[in-house]
């Protein structure tokens, strides 16, 4: 299967995050099978430590895909990074502005155009103290319902022991081992043909993330929580 092409800057981004990926951890990258080889697919993934970009971003390009991140829209200013972010054809996340529905719509257009998009439907990474998934906003049922491409989730599991930002803690040494696991794309067919409205898109935010929930038990060997965690309201 020949690999889609990304161009200079994706190039650029590779020879930096596959060290960065061996240098982290050991990393078993898993049902890279899932992931459609042509076409737009939406990847929806848990969020647990400020690493995960860099093995989620591996294993769509071990599959040989080109990674397209929904991201902060604050990293388009730092430098170097906002030039590999704008060159490699990453989507900028305005959050709580007039601009906010246009990153879901760039993320559609991706979508439409045969692009693989990565998105963390909890916004940040997961206040959880056992790394469960969190409560998630509901742009990633807008994304799913917006275009009809497979819907595949995603699980990074290992990053949190080698770098844990909420307790600032970093521990490479000794590498610790990292799990990243597709699963096979959701069924969609039942919500597409309903009208779009806070129910629906609550609705399947929830069915996908409960995806990613079940996911992450599998890799953990752990029976997940039945609710998601929620954060408090300060």
């Amino acid at each position: 299967m020949k690999r889609e092409k990304g161009g200079f800057w994706i190039a650029f981004c590779a020879v930096f995050f596959y060290p960065i990926g061996w240098l982290v951890g050991r990393t078993r990258y898993e049902g890279k099978q899932y992931l459609p080889p042509t076409g737009g697919a939406l990847v929806v993934s848990n969020h647990v430590s400020h690493l995960d970009p860099v093995i989620s971003g591996l294993i769509v390009h071990r599959a040989r895909r080109v990674p397209r991140f929904l991201a902060k829209e604050s990293l388009w200013k730092v430098p170097v990074l906002g030039g590999a972010l704008r060159g490699s054809g990453q989507i900028p996340v305005h959050r709580d502005t007039a601009d906010a529905q246009q990153s879901l719509r760039d993320g559609i257009a991706a979508l439409d155009e045969g692009k693989v998009v990565l998105i963390y439907p909890e916004g940040t990474i997961t206040k959880d103290p056992d790394g469960w998934p969190m409560h998630s906003r509901t742009g990633v049922a807008r994304l799913a319902l917006g275009a009809d491409v497979p819907v595949v989730p995603c699980v990074i599991w290992g990053t949190r022991e080698v770098y844990d930002g909420y307790n600032k803690k970093f521990r490479p040494l000794p590498r610790k081992p990292i799990t990243a696991r597709f699963g096979p794309p959701v069924d969609m067919s039942a919500y597409r043909d309903r009208p779009i409205d806070a129910a629906l898109l609550r609705e399947v935010t929830d069915m996908l993330m409960g995806r990613v929930r079940d996911l992450l038990a599998e890799v953990r060997g752990e029976a997940a929580p039945a609710e998601f965690y929620r954060r408090s309201a300060s």
